[in-house]
């Protein structure tokens, strides 16, 4: 994410509770993700999984943005 994003969503994260859930949605499945792809092998059970959550995170960061892209109207 972008400077401008985060402080998009540090600014209107404690007003709007799926922004907030969004993110922190985002940032579970970011972690996940990194932890995953740090094994040394990944079984092809293990790397389903991480498509999965990428996909996961995808479809929360389109959501993610469309709301920023709200905010930044709002805000012009």
């Amino acid at each position: 994410m972008e400077h401008s994003e985060r402080t998009l969503i540090e600014k209107y994260e404690t007003q709007d509770t799926e922004l907030r859930a969004l993110w922190q949605q985002h940032q579970d499945y970011e972690k996940m993700i990194v932890k995953l792809e740090g094994k040394p092998f990944l079984s092809p059970v293990v790397e389903q999984e991480v498509k999965e959550l990428k996909k996961k995170k995808l479809a929360g960061k389109t959501k993610l943005q469309a709301l920023l892209d709200k905010y930044r109207q709002q805000e012009a």
